[in-house]
């Protein structure tokens, strides 16, 4: 591994203390276990999952990784909290999850170990917990194959997105734990595109995420101004 990782010691044990919650869907993570079935749904829909090579970078307890793994592709998950590893492991043997695996291992790394190796790459919820996103994004260029698509989703950073994101999530509605998100780490979205144009991805669509605290319901739309999403594919 680099000596010099693209991680942030105190997010990494931020989340690892919560690593033992990531299951428990009235936990710090129920909006992760909502919003899941959207994503998937929309990841889905675009790369046609089954029986595709997919590494989910920032998996954390494995959310994502589970859902997109019991869609019928061969899914790796990778991230640096080795806690968080472990209840993603422990929980896909509990349930016998098919074709899934997890490893301590920083995109960057695994992008000089495995180029090219994937079809689909999912990078949710992860690029405003590191020092340096552009870092990562060109990780996932590099680990994606030719025509293979790659998936980004984080929060924007703008006044809204700061009154909703930080001070209503975390401090009024409680829906995360306070101090999750730093406002200054939190990425436009013409600051994501002009990563993904770096690192040679073609952005394919881009989608809002908005959540109605009183339904306690997420959905899909296109208001990009807190939550979004983007799928982009690497030029075959």
């Amino acid at each position: 591994m680099d000596n010099k990782l693209n991680a942030d010691p105190a997010e990494l044990a931020k989340f690892s203390d919560l690593a033992h919650r990531w299951w428990d869907p009235e936990s710090e993570f129920r909006p992760l276990h909502q919003i899941n079935p959207l994503r998937l749904s929309w990841i889905d829909g675009l790369a046609k999952l089954s029986g595709k090579q997919v590494l989910d970078i920032g998996c954390g307890g494995g959310i994502l990784s589970d859902s997109m793994a019991r869609q019928g592709a061969t899914v790796t998950g990778i991230d640096l909290s080795v806690k968080a590893l472990r209840v993603a492991q422990l929980h896909a043997l509990e349930v016998g999850t098919p074709n899934l695996s997890f490893r301590e291992i920083s995109a960057e790394d695994m992008a000089r170990e495995q180029p090219a190796a994937f079809d689909v790459v999912t990078c949710m919820e992860m690029l405003e917990h590191v020092p340096d996103p552009a870092s990562v994004v060109k990780a996932c260029s590099a680990l994606v194959k030719p025509g293979g698509w790659v998936f980004f989703s984080t929060i924007n950073r703008n006044p809204k997105s700061f009154l909703f994101a930080i001070v209503g999530a975390e401090y009024v509605l409680n829906l995360l734990p306070r101090g999750t998100h730093e406002y200054a780490k939190l990425i436009r979205p013409s600051e994501l595109g002009s990563y993904c144009r770096a690192a040679a991805l073609e952005l394919q669509q881009t989608r809002g995420m908005a959540y109605n605290p009183l339904t306690r319901r997420y959905w899909l739309n296109d208001d990009t101004s807190v939550n979004y999403l983007l799928a982009t594919r690497k030029p075959a």
